[in-house]
This record gives C-alpha cells, sequence and structure tokens, in this order.
C-alpha cells in the first residue's frame, strides 16, 4: 500500500529539481514522495513549468517552490504534519 504524501514536481535532466531531490531524501522516508515529471501533463506544465523544482502536501494542496533550502524545507513538513 503506497502512503505517498508529497509530491516533487520536476523535469528529467533539471539540476535543480536533482537539487530539491537531494534535501527531500535528507528529511522524507523515500516512501513519503514521489517525482512527477511535468512533462506527460498539460495542466502540470501550466502550473509548475517556470516554477520547478515545486513540493506539493498532496492532502493539503499547500506547495512550496524553489528556491528552498533544508532549514525551509523542515518548517514546510512541519507544518504539513
Amino acid at each position: 500500500m503506497e502512503n505517498v504524501i508529497y509530491n516533487l514536481y520536476g523535469t528529467e535532466g533539471c539540476h535543480l529539481c536533482d537539487d530539491a531531490e537531494l534535501l527531500c531524501q535528507q528529511l522524507l522516508n523515500k516512501d513519503d514522495y514521489r517525482n512527477v515529471d511535468i512533462v506527460s501533463d498539460d495542466t502540470l506544465v501550466e502550473l509548475y513549468s517556470t516554477s520547478i523544482p515545486v513540493l506539493e502536501h498532496i492532502e493539503s494542496h499547500t506547495a512550496l517552490y524553489w528556491p528552498f533550502n533544508l532549514q525551509q524545507l523542515q518548517e514546510f513538513i512541519r507544518g504539513t504534519n
């Protein structure tokens, strides 16, 4: 059973997305988030193409937009739990 709490929106080959994932790996369990490539969804491209990477808390639809650092990510996670 999947227990995904967050979506990490980005694109393949995006170095900023890679940086955001490294931050997520420091604070979240692997099963808590999933990478979502926005290229396959026109709505996501429209929403996030100029903002990626974006970490979205799925249940509340709140989002943390890049740029963010480890402390900002920790505060976001704390605020969504």
